[in-house]
């Protein structure tokens, strides 16, 4: 009988490199420490990588825009604490001016200072520019000009303001089919949309144009139309503040929420892509071994048989 001593050479190099590809495969997962590095290592395994990379990814980027809103929504809360503080102030004193209608002229005179006063740090406000791009917090979507621009007297005291932005806001994706504006316009006349903060249709607020008419008032010493219709335009204004700071607050509540929930998001994407690609090293050691010891051994008996003369199998 004759042994087909071709069959078996060929037989012995295939399993010799399939035990040489199989230590390469396991060197390289010590080296890198990962068992997946391509789509041929474990196909299944890789694609899920490839579904959780892409959603990690995104996960970075929504967690991206909730930081630049959180930013740009404590700017804007800086902002309406402030006209809150005017606000207030401008109350009292227009309860000032009609306590006493027989007030000291020193006591107008303050008055009408403090009145003007408020109206520059309100216009000053007013034109507040986002500290990371430099365009106006409450010009809505108009671009990066002043929205609002005052007329003034000889004196130099504002005796008009007008807004020229638009009462649109952005939009920005803080999840999948999810979105959010911290935006606040200027001004909204349309009656739909977010409330403007110095103007706005439904509400009747008119920030500048209130403080304008009660300095005016009082400078006339026309305590009636300040008790009558002064104080309820500030009551108004006061109001529709309020309501900018409670949505201000609720929106950065929900930011907040949302950033704890894609930082717990990511850190599970992280842990599941590393269990589908970081290999085990002490078991691929192991694994390593056996190959290594079973290469060797293949060798020793694929060399052995080799030697041997064609009439030991005769």
């Amino acid at each position: 009988m004759r042994v087909p001593s071709n069959n078996y050479s060929e037989s012995l190099v295939n399993q010799l490199n399939t035990l040489r590809s199989r230590q390469y495969n396991l060197q390289n997962q010590v080296a890198s420490g990962l068992k997946v590095s391509a789509p041929s290592d474990d196909p299944a395994a890789m694609a899920n990588t490839l579904n959780m990379s892409a959603d990690k990814a995104a996960a970075k980027q929504y967690s991206s825009n909730i930081g630049t809103l959180q930013d740009r929504a404590a700017n804007i809360y800086n902002v309406l604490q402030k006209l809150q503080n005017i606000s207030t102030q401008a109350g009292a004193d227009a309860i000032s001016a009609t306590s006493d209608p027989n007030a000291k002229v020193e006591t107008k005179t303050t008055l009408l200072a403090d009145l003007n006063s408020y109206l520059k740090q309100a216009l000053e406000l007013a034109n507040t520019k986002d500290p990371v791009t430099g365009k106006p917090l409450f010009g809505g979507t108009s671009g990066s000009t002043a929205p609002f621009t005052a007329t003034k007297d000889a004196d130099g005291n504002i005796t008009a303001v007008a807004y020229s932005g638009n009462s649109s806001v952005n939009q920005v994706a803080i999840g999948a089919n999810a979105t959010v504006s911290v935006d606040v316009p200027g001004v909204n006349t349309t009656g739909s949309g977010v409330p403007g903060l110095f103007g706005d249709s439904r509400s009747g607020a008119d920030f500048f144009q209130n403080l304008i008419n009660l300095r005016d008032h009082i400078a006339a010493g026309n305590t009636t139309a300040i008790a009558s219709t002064d104080k309820a335009a500030l009551e108004k204004d006061s109001d529709n503040l309020l309501y900018h700071i409670s949505n201000n607050g609720v929106t950065q509540t929900r930011l907040d929420l949302t950033s704890t929930v894609l930082q717990n998001s990511l850190s599970a994407l992280d842990k599941n892509i590393s269990n589908q690609t970081s290999a085990d090293l002490v078991e691929t050691m192991v694994q390593l071994n056996q190959a290594q010891n079973s290469y060797q051994a293949a060798l020793q008996s694929g060399a052995k048989i080799m030697q041997l003369s064609i009439l030991n199998y005769l």
